[in-house]
């Protein structure tokens, strides 16, 4: 059943409702992406996101890699149970608390993974080498404010019934 949204939109400008469609447009084709990477890995979508996060942030725990993701707690031991049986990732004491354990990526996972990410990269550098160092920092600050907006969206989402 399609639902009528275009009232969202009637207070934007031109410029406004086609940077919106425009974002629409990128968040649509990057789960896309990232769908067909997780294929190419043998991970799904969700498994693959988490641990990009893990290979950036390095050792957490699982309620750190929850706050991270957004997920429940029970999603992300889900996510870490998978990740663990795939040979992503392991499960070991925290060295500064041996009571706690921490997820870390396994030894080697990340060549597993960077291959499919070298064209993307290649073409974005390519992309940023078209702005200069004032036009990057507002890009910066915008993609920084769109990532507060959606973690504080998710939020919103999980504590409605």
């Amino acid at each position: 059943m399609s639902r009528d949204h275009s009232h969202l939109f009637s207070d934007l400008t031109p410029l406004q409702q086609d940077l919106v469609y425009e974002l629409r447009q990128n968040s649509a084709r990057a789960v896309m992406l990232h769908q067909l990477i997780s294929e190419k890995l043998g991970l799904n979508a969700t498994d693959h996101k988490c641990l990009d996060f893990l290979n950036r942030t390095g050792p957490v725990t699982a309620g750190q890699l929850a706050e991270l993701t957004g997920l429940t707690t029970g999603a992300v031991t889900n996510v870490i149970d998978r990740l663990e049986q795939a040979g992503y990732v392991v499960r070991d004491k925290d060295p500064k608390d041996r009571r706690r354990v921490v997820v870390k990526p396994a030894e080697g996972s990340s060549s597993r993974i960077s291959p499919q990410f070298e064209s993307i990269m290649q073409s974005t550098l390519q992309i940023l080498s078209r702005y200069d160092e004032e036009q990057t920092r507002l890009i910066l600050e915008f993609i920084r404010l769109c990532n507060d907006m959606t973690l504080a969206e998710m939020e919103k989402m999980k504590n409605q019934p």
